[in-house]
């Protein structure tokens, strides 16, 4: 797994969100994504959470870890 695959995917998903994936230890299984989107107003920190791994349900049994950090853009 890579790092792009992730961001295009949460994109894809997620319409108009703003999107950086790191793969933080180098290895393809340990990322830490940031995702903003309008769509994330109103929704708890929880249901964001829930959206971006809704994005990525296809390949989640190809992803170690993942560290999620969620916020809404203007």
């Amino acid at each position: 797994m890579d790092a792009a695959t992730i961001k295009m995917l949460i994109e894809k998903g997620i319409p108009d969100a703003q999107v950086s994936v790191d793969d933080v230890r180098g290895d393809g299984q340990h990322f830490a994504a940031y995702v903003t989107a309008p769509v994330f107003m109103g929704k708890s920190r929880v249901q964001q959470h829930q959206m971006v791994y809704a994005a990525l349900k296809d390949i989640s049994s190809q992803i170690h870890a993942l560290a999620i950090q969620t916020g809404v853009a203007n």
